[in-house]
């Protein structure tokens, strides 16, 4: 028989919660109802007088080639960050589990980079590949592979993108490791004594009862690479070699904080929350429906 819990103080549950929900209003709901405000004026750049445009900004902003640009990279930067990130993460976290000797070393040496700042990681990454002192470049250039992100922007574009999946990668590979020891050892033995083959116990018993933690990981790199990603870009490439990896968001760090031009850069803003928005949307709805809940 259940029990109801009934707390001596009706304002306990409400003062237990206002920490949460005053810091969801101040970090979340005011910064966003200022970006929307925000994109309906016209400011000088040092602040001294404001004119309201309605959605002259969002016009500007949208009939600008090098935001058109900007989004162009974006789609090609998330969706090479979440496939690198959830597929590299899957092979590890399949050949950790299948360890018995030293297992939690393994797992424990998998998981440190998750602790790196994401500025670090683009530093270490620059470090490794820079044309000029980096260890990995100059065995590229030994190899007689013309290797300079500089210059280059598919280069440039594969060296954010490997430092934001190798960021990334260890956060998935908890879950996965998670999902797959979750897994009931008895499903995959009666498949094997069935006669399928490794290979075929992956696909038609692992991968489906994984697919749950598969979605909620695809959901949490879209939004970490359109996001979260910043950092990286900005220690790696800043954006370059002209404008190769300048995603939505650092073109909004470029327009309001290096050009001063805060209404162009709050509109930005709102349609890279209306993006993500629909991207999670479009996810929960269609995506989800092929995720299989034991």
């Amino acid at each position: 028989m259940s029990r109801r819990v009934v707390f001596p103080n009706r304002l306990l549950p409400y003062l237990l919660l206002a920490p949460q929900i005053a810091i969801t209003l101040v970090f979340f709901f005011w910064p966003a109802f200022q970006a929307v405000r925000q994109s309906l004026y016209r400011d000088d750049p040092f602040g001294f007088s404001s004119r309201f445009v309605g959605l002259a900004n969002f016009e500007l902003v949208l009939s600008d080639p090098n935001y058109i640009n900007s989004l162009k990279v974006t789609v090609v930067f998330s969706l090479s960050v979440a496939i690198v990130a959830l597929v590299a993460a899957l092979v590890l976290a399949v050949m950790a589990d299948r360890v018995v000797k030293g297992k939690g070393i393994y797992q424990t040496l998998l998981i440190w980079p998750y602790a790196v700042a994401p500025a670090i990681a683009g530093m270490l990454w620059l470090f490794l590949f820079s044309p000029a002192m980096g260890t990995l470049a100059v065995m590229l250039q030994r190899a007689g592979f013309d290797w300079n992100p500089l210059l280059n922007g598919d280069q440039a574009m594969a060296m954010v993108v490997g430092a934001a999946a190798w960021k990334q990668i260890s956060y998935n590979f908890l879950f996965f490791l998670a999902g797959l020891q979750a897994i009931p050892k008895s499903l995959i033995e009666a498949a094997a004594i069935d006669g399928a083959g490794p290979g075929r116990r992956f696909w038609t018993i692992v991968f489906p009862l994984l697919s749950p933690t598969s979605f909620f990981l695809l959901v949490v790199n879209t939004v970490y690479a359109f996001f979260d990603t910043f950092g990286i870009i900005h220690a790696v490439t800043g954006g370059g070699p002209a404008r190769a990896t300048e995603t939505l968001v650092y073109k909004v760090y470029n327009d309001g904080f290096v050009n001063l031009n805060l209404g162009a850069s709050s509109a930005q803003s709102v349609i890279l929350m209306a993006i993500v928005i629909a991207l999670t949307v479009v996810q929960f709805k269609y995506v989800e429906r092929r995720v299989h809940y034991a």
